[in-house]
């Protein structure tokens, strides 16, 4: 069915004034269309103003009767919450029903990582120097644990970006948003022996990472270089270049950063994103104490017999 003329108008705002992402607003358009179909049983038009918390309470229950998980219902909500904000905000409603329902709080999954020294033993591997494709996969592992970047980062990461003479490399990252990432002597040492090989294949190019024709990485590519490597170093469990994200965060962490730098560096919004590397640093912190400590070794602990 026809989105409502009032709907659209926001869906536009989001994309060109809250400047999210085309994806980001098709999943909004999605939610909100499911909505209306569902607001607009047997005809007529969209009464927006009319919407009461009960009706946004019905509509939950029915797309969890679908079989719908908690997480998915959430987003529902909030694509309705939001539509419900810029309707106050234009003066179209006097109330956020959507505002009033509560959904019962989800637990908050702690990220998964890889040992540092399992990312060190992928690093520290002989390669064959000469190798185009030996020498870009591991400098991929590297880029990703050393400065934190996301994969859709690293796919788009410009070759002009990274500077090696000043150790920073700029990220285009969520929401349009630009951040400067500092590196080291060793990922400097990498990328520029990188670019040597690389010219030998790509004369002239705009991305610092290329497959052998010349073209933008994939993250498919990605993602198989990735578990490939942490794989063959002995490490389970899920290996994605998103790990090497959570990886990165929680070693800057234990080694001392503070929390609003690593923030920073990670491109996050808030700081509550952040916090949940706490506590698996903390959780990390436990593992090693219970390891080393002599007391913590007794059994029973200090109070012990």
């Amino acid at each position: 069915m026809p989105m409502n003329a009032t709907v659209e108008r926001f869906l536009q705002y989001l994309l060109l004034e809250r400047n999210l992402s085309r994806r980001t607003v098709e999943l909004y358009r999605r939610d909100l269309e499911q909505w209306s179909a569902f607001a607009t049983v047997g005809g007529g038009e969209l009464d927006l103003p009319s919407v009461t918390a009960n009706d946004v309470r019905a509509w939950l229950m029915d797309r969890a009767s679908r079989g719908e998980k908690p997480a998915t219902l959430r987003l529902h909500l909030q694509a309705l919450r939001a539509l419900y904000r810029y309707l106050l905000r234009q003066g179209v409603v006097d109330v956020n029903p959507a505002a009033i329902v509560e959904l019962a709080k989800l637990p908050m999954p702690l990220p998964t990582f890889v040992r540092a020294g399992t990312v060190d033993t992928v690093l520290d591997a002989d390669i064959d120097e000469r190798d185009f494709a030996q020498v870009r996969d591991r400098l991929i592992v590297m880029l990703l644990y050393e400065t934190g970047i996301r994969l859709s980062e690293l796919i788009g990461l410009q070759d002009a970006a990274v500077d090696t003479a000043k150790g920073e490399l700029k990220v285009h990252g969520k929401r349009d948003k630009d951040r400067i990432v500092p590196f080291g002597s060793e990922l400097a040492a990498a990328v520029e022996h990188y670019r040597t090989l690389r010219a030998s294949v790509v004369p002239e190019c705009g991305n610092l990472l290329v497959t052998a024709r010349g073209k933008a990485l994939y993250p498919s590519l990605v993602y198989h270089v990735v578990h490939n490597a942490l794989a063959a170093a002995g490490g389970t469990g899920k290996l994605s270049p998103h790990v090497l994200r959570h990886t990165f965060a929680s070693v800057m962490l234990n080694n001392g950063a503070e929390l609003n730098n690593v923030k920073d560096l990670l491109g996050h919004e808030s700081l509550a994103a952040t916090q949940v590397y706490t506590h698996v640093t903390l959780r990390e912190l436990q593992h090693n104490y219970e390891l080393a400590h002599p007391r913590a070794l007794k059994k029973g602990g200090y109070y012990g017999s």
